[in-house]
């Protein structure tokens, strides 16, 4: 007997992962309209510490960028290789989650 419960797991997962990529996005959108706004008003009057910055926000979000990118695929990669290690020993899982959340209440209930 398997029993499915994909959308509550899902949903949530699905929001919370959603949730701070939209925010990594539109921060990234932000930057670059930023960095787009602030490039064609200073020119050639531009201070050597206002190009340093704009050069160091410039290579941040790139690294932003791939950092999120990579970190994207991991948690997929990882939620697929727990789902499956889940469902391939369901009984085994079980157990595990039972001695956690008792652990869990012990450790509680000493403070």
């Amino acid at each position: 007997m398997e029993t499915h419960f994909d959308n509550i797991e899902r949903e949530h997962d699905a929001i919370s992962k959603d949730k701070v990529m939209d925010d990594l996005k539109t921060l990234a959108r932000d930057a670059e309209a930023l960095l787009k706004a602030t490039a064609g008003e200073v020119g050639d009057k531009m201070s050597d510490k206002a190009k340093e910055a704009r050069s160091r926000l410039a290579v941040a979000l790139e690294q932003a960028k791939v950092s999120c990118a990579r970190w994207e695929d991991k948690t997929v990669a990882a939620a697929r290789a727990t789902d499956k290690a889940i469902r391939s020993h369901p009984y085994e899982s079980a157990g595990v989650a039972c001695v956690l959340g008792i652990l869990i209440g012990v450790l509680i209930a000493r403070r």
